[in-house]
């Protein structure tokens, strides 16, 4: 299509990573198919492909509307438009700079404003959201069934990593040769400690060294979809600060570092992206890249360590009819769709078909909370797909479809780790 983006609008690296996106869209229609926004009502402008007019239309013509930013704000950001897509079209790069663009043109209410900085700032400050947790749990009794289930389950209670913390403070340990990196996220530790624990369990059990990466606690996704792109590279910094020495150890070959590993697909997609994250920032850039390289999603670690054989120790796992949620930030956003389901196949977990795997289950992090009414149909759907084979549990791969899910059922939805340490001998 031609594109004339107008001149100011824009800095230089953003104008030319717009026209790219722009340019490469032919207009297909393909993307329509998959859009779970789309599917739920028909309307042109919830879809990539009408998402990708309205951008274009502002980026030329300077202005916006309210409705410019509410189809955009609609966008659950799943990225199965990109798995679609057969022009290629980095649809995520284009949305992200239509919605910095569009607040800047059409304002949010203060009300809005405040409310997306009271969900970052949640999230990213140290100890807020743990201290409110720990402060609710002590009155969890007088809650209604649904939310305790998802905020205090009982499992999640007295579990804690054993390995070596990292944090921002601390002088970085000397590593073993071949340490995978475990980076704690913010919500993760309270609400659900277990899946980082099982992940560190099973690589224990292979003889993998671990180390705990507490730095900030926060990759930063919250704050980059919450209209606070400036927090979130900031956060991307202070990662990395925390995270370069380790990499200059592997130059050194004392200790090369095997991977960095977030448990939650979520964070992995983000902390991958931290080169678009910060691709402005020359002093960075190179950094970002080089770490990124190093981020591995727990299945591809595990792929790797397994190395195509089926450990004895995950040999016995419990027998149960379970159902696997695949997010849309493993099989989109990290282009790993399949992966989980293989490795468990070969471990001995049988999975039933899910119908329309590939759409999204209305979590997409803070969406949920500000996109409430899509939120819940989008789940209601996912529910429907994922309990037709009548599972005992639900496995999944990220912490906000986690709590998304378990809010919408009372079947279990634990993360597919928890099931693989389960086949792990007593300690």
């Amino acid at each position: 299509m031609q594109v004339n983006l107008i001149d100011g609008l824009l800095q230089e690296p953003e104008k030319q990573r717009a026209e790219q996106v722009l340019n490469a869209c032919v207009h297909c229609g393909f993307c329509t198919a998959t859009c779970p926004t789309y599917l739920q009502g028909g309307n042109e402008l919830d879809s990539p492909r009408g998402r990708i007019y309205l951008i274009k239309e502002m980026l030329e013509q300077g202005t916006a509307s309210d409705a410019t930013r509410t189809h955009l704000d609609r966008c659950v950001t799943c990225l199965s438009c990109e798995t679609t897509c057969p022009s290629g079209v980095e649809y995520h790069k284009l949305v992200a700079i239509g919605r910095t663009t569009s607040e800047r043109l059409a304002p949010r209410s203060p009300w809005q404003k405040a409310l997306r900085w009271g969900l970052r700032n949640l999230l990213v400050t140290p100890g807020l959201f743990s201290g409110l947790i720990n402060i609710s749990r002590k009155f969890s009794a007088l809650l209604p069934a649904a939310v305790k289930r998802v905020y205090f389950p009982p499992q999640a209670e007295k579990m804690a990593l054993t390995n070596p913390v990292l944090t921002a403070n601390t002088r970085p340990p000397a590593l073993e040769r071949g340490t995978v990196l475990i980076v704690r996220g913010c919500v993760q530790p309270s609400l659900r400690p277990q899946t980082d624990v099982a992940l560190e369990k099973i690589l224990q059990q292979c003889g993998v060294p671990v180390c705990i990466s507490a730095a900030v606690s926060c990759c930063g996704a919250a704050s980059f979809h919450t209209s606070g792109e400036a927090q979130a590279r900031a956060l991307a910094r202070a990662n990395i600060d925390a995270w370069w020495p380790l990499y200059e150890q592997q130059q050194a070959d004392k200790a090369p570092l095997r991977a960095i590993v977030s448990t939650a697909s979520g964070c992995g997609v983000h902390l991958k992206d931290y080169p678009h994250v910060l691709a402005d920032d020359s002093e960075y850039l190179e950094k970002a890249q080089i770490l990124a390289g190093l981020i591995r999603d727990p299945v591809e670690l595990l792929e790797s360590v397994f190395d195509g054989s089926t450990p004895e120790f995950l040999g016995k796992l419990r027998a149960q009819k379970l159902v696997f949620h695949c997010p849309c930030t493993l099989q989109h956003g990290q282009a790993l769709p399949g992966r989980v389901e293989a490795l468990l196949h070969k471990l001995g977990v049988q999975l039933p078909v899910v119908g329309n795997s590939h759409l999204c289950c209305g979590s997409a992090g803070t969406y949920s909370i500000l996109q409430p009414t899509m939120s819940r149909r989008l789940r209601e759907e996912k529910l429907q797909s994922l309990q037709a084979s009548h599972p005992e549990t639900i496995l999944t791969g990220n912490i906000g479809c986690q709590l998304h899910l378990q809010a919408g059922t009372e079947t279990p939805v634990r993360h597919w780790l928890e099931i693989l340490a389960d086949g792990l001998p007593p300690s």
